[in-house]
């Protein structure tokens, strides 16, 4: 029997049913194929399986034409009014999965100008390695020191940070944009697998986001025109069928697209990268003490009337919240 995952809406406050995309596959290799043959999981979540997967599952069969029953599901639920391409240009999958989307109308930032923003429209859940050298749920997330690598500095920069997860699921917009205003000061890129970001599969496997491949920004916003909020780590960890995250920094919407670089000033809340197609995952770590996270989004991850696989101790539930991308995740901590 499958597990219920449900999740709180922002805007609405409405408690939802997440429809696992593949879910029973997940559950089947997370379970008996890494417990009974762990080679072929290994073999299975590496680079190139990953990839002939994603060519299967997206190329070959995301470039079909979409079905009536999916593109009224797609004008359901806003997708399509939202975007830059008319309608009818978007006619397959992959093309919906890669879409533009007019996000100055849209996704406006928030009335505080000194907002921390959300990168992504994604499922977040927040929290403080303060107390846990581990973010502490059944099947840890990540391990600090193995999630940003070989990096003594960032590892003691960063060693008891305040962080968010963003859990990105196929149907959402895949661009990442910039959560804060500052200077990059490393970026890198980190080799791993592909593990899943199924709910199931992240429970099963302990820290698999510190073992996916992923790219990390490392910003100072201690600069001028920066948010004043010190040091902020970007991780951008690929999952399953990803195999790639293109960096695509934008000042005016999404012209003129620019690789990231050591030393470049990021305004906040612009297009930074995209995904390709599958799910994926963000995560922030920011310098203790530095910012105050969104009341509404650590009322709903401490709500028990809400059925979640992911748990703290004693398993009481840890609720993700479906917050948009620019919209307000955390203030500086100074401010009233």
């Amino acid at each position: 029997m499958q597990q219920l995952h449900q999740y709180i809406e922002r805007h609405s406050g409405r408690i939802c049913d997440e429809q696992l995309i593949g879910d029973p596959l997940i559950q089947w290799l997370y379970h008996p194929i890494r417990e009974k043959a762990p080679q072929l999981f290994q073999l299975l979540i590496s680079a190139r399986p990953s990839a002939l997967l994603s060519w299967w599952h997206y190329s070959r069969m995301l470039n079909g034409r979409l079905s009536t029953k999916t593109r009224a599901l797609l004008a359901s639920g806003g997708v399509m009014i939202e975007c830059l391409e008319p309608p009818e240009r978007l006619n397959t999958a992959r093309k919906v999965f890669e879409r533009q989307i007019r996000y100055w109308v849209y996704r406006p930032l928030p009335k505080e100008k000194e907002a921390i923003l959300s990168p992504a429209d994604a499922k977040a859940l927040v929290g403080s390695l303060s107390n846990h050298p581990y973010l502490e749920i059944k099947g840890h997330f990540f391990d600090l020191p193995e999630l940003l690598g070989n990096r003594p500095l960032w590892r003691e920069s960063f060693a008891f940070a305040d962080f968010t997860v963003f859990r990105l699921t196929p149907e959402k917009y895949h661009y990442n944009h910039t959560p804060v205003a500052g200077r990059v000061v490393d970026f890198y890129q980190i080799e791993g697998t592909f593990h899943s970001c199924n709910p199931g599969a992240i429970v099963a496997e302990v820290t698999p986001y510190s073992k996916n491949r992923r790219v990390v920004t490392i910003i100072d916003t201690d600069v001028p025109d920066g948010s004043g909020i010190g040091l902020v780590a970007m991780i951008e960890v690929v999952a399953m069928m990803i195999g790639e995250i293109e960096q695509f920094y934008c000042e005016d919407q999404y012209h003129a697209p620019q690789p990231i670089k050591i030393g470049m000033f990021l305004r906040k809340g612009v297009p930074k990268s995209r995904y390709r197609p599958g799910s994926s995952t963000d995560i922030l770590l920011f310098q203790p003490g530095r910012v105050r996270f969104a009341d509404d989004l650590i009322r709903n991850q401490q709500r028990s009337d809400v059925r979640s696989r992911f748990t703290s101790g004693f398993k009481k539930p840890l609720v993700e919240t479906d917050i948009q991308v620019r919209s307000l995740l955390a203030l500086p901590a100074e401010t009233d």
